[in-house]
């Protein structure tokens, strides 16, 4: 159980905003070696040198979590720096919208390739030097709580994050059963102020759909979105609750508790032979 975190080495993907910064400024809080990871050159960059200005010990790498040969080219180097990783946060995220119908293979290409194969891509570089060095350490995957439930409006978003959870499932078992020292958390954040919405900003050019003007209506809605997402929780709050939870040895870690009710609502459906219905939240 990784409950001693000075001195100790995390990897952040997605660290040069929202969750991931708030993971990579609360590791330096809690004395750790940083190496931070993204796709976004310019705020990596701003990142590291924030940091930096707090006292961190910090190496930044730029990768595409998407790109098998970028994730192995940062478990190179991370482990070449430091010798080791006790902390790997695969927590790159970008979200899609619309309806499952309207979207192309190269939403789902994108969404797919950075939430789901960047965790993939993770845990095959980086678990197997984690078990063989038989120290403690742990492996947090970011999901969302749309990993727990499903609702009318992202479905390629919440197809990735339902089987971070599976797969985060799996591979704490896995481990178990091997008596592993490598502890697993699955991360599952309700509303946090993030850009998210805006990470059409980082998507490759061979991946990007055709311009499309939107409605006075469609972009009515978008600002409405922006102002809920500016006005929910810290990314800084999800860190220290998510510390807190990995010196615990817990599994999966709830942001907003009070949206546990509809997860079970879920799973009642689901064993009452029901329909899906989206969340009353929404």
């Amino acid at each position: 159980m990784l409950n001693e975190f000075k001195g100790k080495v995390a990897v952040i993907t997605g660290a040069a905003a929202g969750i991931g910064r708030g993971l990579a400024e609360k590791s330096v809080e809690r004395g750790m070696k940083v190496v931070l990871s993204d796709v976004e050159v310019e705020a990596l960059k701003q990142t590291e040198s924030y940091l930096r200005s707090k006292g961190g010990e910090i190496f930044a790498v730029v990768a595409d979590v998407s790109k098998a040969e970028q994730v192995q080219n940062l478990a190179e180097k991370a482990i070449s720096r430091y010798g080791t990783v006790d902390l790997l946060c695969n927590n790159a995220g970008v979200s899609d919208g619309g309806l499952l119908k309207e979207h192309t293979l190269a939403d789902w290409q994108w969404v797919l390739g950075v939430n789901l194969w960047g965790v993939i891509h993770g845990i095959h570089y980086f678990l197997p030097h984690m078990m063989k060095k038989n120290t403690d350490c742990h492996i947090l995957n970011t999901a969302s709580i749309e990993g727990l439930w499903s609702r009318i409006g992202s479905g390629g978003y919440q197809a990735t994050k339902h089987a971070i959870v599976a797969m985060s499932e799996v591979l704490k078992m896995e481990l178990a059963v091997e008596k592993s020292k490598v502890g697993v958390s699955v991360l599952c954040p309700g509303g946090v102020n993030t850009r998210i919405i805006e990470s059409g900003r980082n998507r490759p050019a061979e991946l990007q759909n055709p311009p499309v003007t939107l409605t006075p209506e469609q972009l009515k809605m978008l600002e409405v979105v922006k102002q809920l997402f500016a006005a929910s929780m810290s990314p800084l709050v999800v860190a220290d609750i998510t510390f807190d939870a990995i010196a615990q040895d817990k599994f999966y870690i709830f942001t907003h508790p009070e949206l546990k009710p509809m997860v079970e609502a879920r799973h009642q459906s689901i064993i009452n032979d029901g329909i899906p219905a989206p969340p009353a939240l929404f």
